[in-house]
C-alpha cells in the first residue's frame, strides 16, 4: 500500500519535470499509523486513470503547436480540475487517510509550481515576438489571456497550501513565496489596468473624431483594448481576492478596480477603500475648480443670461403673435391661432437654448445631428401619436370645424371646447367631456351642425281620414307662422305628404337658427297637439278590430 501511494505521488510530481519531491515517503501523523487505507479501490483507480491521462497530454505538449497544443492544455486543465475535486473530498473527510492523501497534496504543489514555470516561459516567448507591427495587438491579447489562465492555477495553489496545512505538511516557505508573488503580480496588473484604460480612452477618442471615416484598424484596436482591459481587470480582481485570504491589505487595488469598472460592490463599504475614493474625488474636484473654475463660472453666467433673455423675447413674441393672428383678416381658426402662437414662442426659446449650449462648449453640428437621429427613432416609436398629429394638421389646414361648433364626428355629438394637434375635446349635450384623437375624427364623417346659419326642422303630423284636410293645414300654417323663432326666409313648408295606412300625413318644415332647432321642434310639437285637441282633429294611432265568430 505505501509503495503504491509513493509511486502515484512521484508520478504526479513529475508531470512537468518536478524534482523537488523527496523519494522518501512523507511523515505520517501518529494518529494515522494504525489506519488501513480508507480510500476505496474505485477512488484509487480513478486517481490513477486521471494521472495517466494528464501524463499523456503533458508528454504531447513539447511537440504540439497551434490548436493541437490548445486542445492538450484544455484537457490537462479539465482533468486536473477533476483530480483536484477528488483530492479535496479526501482532505475534507472526517478521518483523513494521511498515508494516501499526503503524497497527493505534495505532488499537486510540485505540479502547480511547474505549471507556473510553463506559463511564464510561454508569456516570455509571446512578449519577445512583439515587433511594433500591426500584429502586436493580437499578441498582447494572447499575453492577457495567458495571465488570465494563470489566475486559475494561482487559486489552485492557495487551495493546495490550505490542504497541506490540514495534513500537517510544512508549507510556510511556499506560502510566503506565494504571498510575495501575488503582491508583485497585483502591482504589475494594477499598472497594466491603468495603462490599458488610458489607451482605450485615447483609442475611443480617435475613433470618435474619425466619425464615418473610422478605419477597420481603429475599430479593431478599440475592441482589443476592451478585451484586454476586461481580462486584466479580472486578473487583478482575483489577485485581490487571494491577497485578502492571505490577510494582505488590498484597499488600493479595489480602488483601482472601482475606478475602471464603476461597479459598486461590498468592497466600497470597506472604510479604507471608500475613504481613498472620496479623497481622490475631492482632489480631482479641487484641481478642476482651481484650474477651470473662473472660466466655467463665466460660461454658466452667460448660459443663464441667454436663457433668461430668450424667455423674455419668447413672451414678447407670444404677445405680438397673439395680437397678429386674432386681428388678421384671414380669419384663422382657433387651432391655427394656437399653433402659430405656440410655434413662435417655442422657436425663439429653442434658438436661445442652442446659442446658450454653444457657450458651454457643445458642438451644435453633432447635437443637431443627434436630434435628427433621435427624431427618427422617436417617430417609429410614436407612430400612433404622429398619426394624430398629421390628422391635426389636416384639420388645421381644411378647418372642417372650430372651437364652439356643434359637431357629430367619430360617433360623438357635442360642442368643441378645445382643439390641439393631437386631440379634440368635445363637450356633449349632456355635459360630458370627451377627448377624441384627431385621427379618429379625420378618418370618419364630420358633421358640422352649426357651420351654416340656418337649419330646417323636419316634422310630420297625421290626421284621421275623416278630418277636414283644409282645416288641419290652416292650423299647422298658423302655428308655424306664429312661432317667434321661425324665420320668414326661406318660407316654411306645410304640405300634405302621404296617405298612410291609418292616417293622412302632413310635413311641416320651418327654417330656424341652428341654436334654436330643438326649441322650435319641441314648441311646435306641443302646440299642434293642443290645437288639434281644441279644434276636434284627431291624431290617429294604430288600432285593431277583433271579430269573434261563434258556430
Amino acid at each position: 500500500m505505501r509503495n503504491m501511494v509513493l509511486t502515484l505521488g512521484l508520478t504526479l510530481a513529475c508531470l512537468f519535470g518536478a524534482t523537488n519531491v523527496n523519494a522518501e515517503p512523507p511523515a505520517i501523523p501518529a494518529q494515522a499509523t494504525e489506519q488501513v487505507s480508507q480510500v476505496s479501490a474505485d477512488t484509487q483507480q480513478k486517481i490513477a486513470s486521471l494521472t495517466a491521462m494528464i501524463q499523456e497530454d503533458v508528454n504531447l505538449l513539447p511537440q504540439s503547436k497551434g490548436e493541437i497544443k490548445s486542445i492538450a492544455e484544455y484537457r490537462i486543465e479539465n482533468k486536473t480540475i477533476e483530480l483536484r475535486s477528488i483530492i479535496d473530498e479526501l482532505v475534507k473527510a472526517e478521518n483523513i487517510d494521511y498515508a494516501f492523501v499526503t503524497p497527493l497534496v505534495q505532488s499537486q504543489l510540485a505540479f502547480l509550481d511547474k505549471v507556473g514555470d510553463y506559463l511564464n516561459n510561454d508569456i516570455i516567448r509571446l512578449k519577445s515576438s512583439v515587433t511594433n507591427s500591426s500584429d502586436d495587438e493580437a499578441i498582447l491579447l494572447q499575453v492577457s489571456a495567458r495571465e488570465f489562465e494563470r489566475d486559475h492555477y494561482l487559486k489552485a495553489e492557495l487551495q493546495t497550501i490550505n490542504w497541506a496545512e490540514k495534513v500537517n505538511i510544512d508549507v510556510s516557505n511556499i506560502k510566503q513565496a506565494l504571498r510575495q508573488r501575488l503582491i508583485v503580480r497585483a502591482d504589475k496588473l494594477q499598472t497594466l489596468v491603468t495603462y490599458t484604460q488610458n489607451e482605450l480612452q485615447n483609442a475611443v477618442a480617435e475613433a470618435t473624431a474619425a466619425g464615418i471615416d473610422i478605419s477597420a484598424e481603429q475599430k479593431m484596436r478599440v475592441s482589443n483594448l476592451k478585451e484586454r482591459l476586461k481580462q486584466n481587470s479580472t486578473s487583478l480582481s482575483i489577485a485581490a481576492e487571494l491577497l485578502d485570504q492571505l490577510q494582505i491589505d488590498t484597499a488600493h487595488i479595489k480602488q483601482t478596480l472601482f475606478s475602471v469598472s464603476g461597479d459598486i460592490t461590498q468592497d466600497v463599504l470597506n472604510f479604507n477603500v471608500a475613504s481613498s475614493l472620496i479623497e481622490d474625488w475631492m482632489n480631482v474636484a479641487k484641481d478642476q475648480a482651481l484650474d477651470n473654475g473662473p472660466s466655467v463660472t463665466f460660461k454658466i453666467v452667460v448660459f443663464t443670461l441667454i436663457i433668461f433673455l430668450s424667455s423674455l423675447v419668447a413672451k414678447v413674441v407670444t404677445r405680438i403673435a397673439t395680437k397678429a393672428v386674432s386681428s388678421s383678416k384671414l380669419r384663422f381658426s382657433k387651432l391655427l391661432q394656437d399653433f402659430f402662437i405656440s410655434l413662435s414662442s417655442k422657436a425663439i426659446f429653442a434658438i436661445g437654448l442652442l446659442v446658450a449650449l454653444s457657450q458651454l462648449g457643445f458642438e451644435l453640428g453633432p447635437l443637431l445631428a443627434g436630434f435628427g437621429i433621435a427624431g427618427v427613432i422617436i417617430g417609429f416609436a410614436l407612430q400612433d401619436t404622429l398619426s394624430n398629429f398629421a390628422s391635426g394638421m389636416m384639420i388645421l389646414i381644411y378647418r372642417p370645424f372650430d372651437v364652439g361648433d356643434l359637431i357629430n364626428a367619430a360617433g360623438v355629438t357635442g360642442r368643441v371646447s378645445h382643439m390641439s394637434l393631437v386631440s379634440t375635446t368635445i363637450k356633449t349635450l349632456d355635459n360630458q367631456r370627451l377627448i377624441v384623437p384627431n385621427n379618429k375624427i379625420w378618418g370618419d364623417t364630420i358633421n358640422n351642425i352649426t357651420a351654416e346659419h340656418q337649419r330646417r326642422v323636419d316634422l310630420v303630423f297625421g290626421i284621421s281620414y275623416s278630418d277636414n284636410i283644409e282645416h288641419a293645414e290652416t292650423i299647422l300654417k298658423d302655428i308655424v307662422e306664429q312661432h317667434p323663432k321661425v324665420q320668414a326666409t326661406p318660407e316654411p313648408i306645410v304640405k300634405l305628404h302621404t296617405l298612410g295606412e291609418s292616417s293622412v300625413d302632413f310635413i311641416v318644415r320651418p327654417w330656424v337658427s341652428p341654436d334654436d332647432y330643438w326649441d322650435v321642434y319641441w314648441d311646435i310639437t306641443r302646440a299642434v297637439k293642443m290645437r288639434f285637441d281644441a279644434e276636434g282633429i284627431s291624431i290617429p294611432f294604430p288600432q285593431r278590430d277583433v271579430h269573434i265568430y261563434q258556430k
